[in-house]
């Protein structure tokens, strides 16, 4: 088995009322429950970024929106890719990147 990160992007943003983090929570925790196993680690939503650049300097915000991560295993890219496909994110109008973590 490969692990493989589920890099999160997009979505409506976190929810502000106690009843809709409520239902959020109860989605995130009913996928990750579905993946069992294959759910190496829950990883967590991400706020804040900076971009440090080549020139030392940085700047405010990553590059391209990441929102959260997790970290599955599973044989290949396509079966994670499956995997992938019942994240709640989705329904949000988010969008999963899947990532071969490769061995070092």
């Amino acid at each position: 088995m490969t692990n493989f990160v589920f890099a999160y992007r997009g979505g409506s943003g976190m929810a502000t009322t106690p009843e809709a983090q409520k239902k959020a929570m109860a989605a995130w925790g009913a996928w990750f429950g579905a993946l069992g196993a294959d759910l190496v680690e829950g990883g967590s939503p991400l706020g804040a970024a900076s971009t440090v650049h080549p020139d030392g300097s940085s700047t405010d915000g990553g590059a391209a929106g990441l929102t959260g991560y997790s970290v599955v295993s599973a044989t290949d890219l396509a079966a994670a890719a499956t995997l992938a496909k019942g994240c709640p994110l989705l329904a949000d109008g988010g969008t999963v990147e899947v990532y071969e973590a490769l061995p070092m």
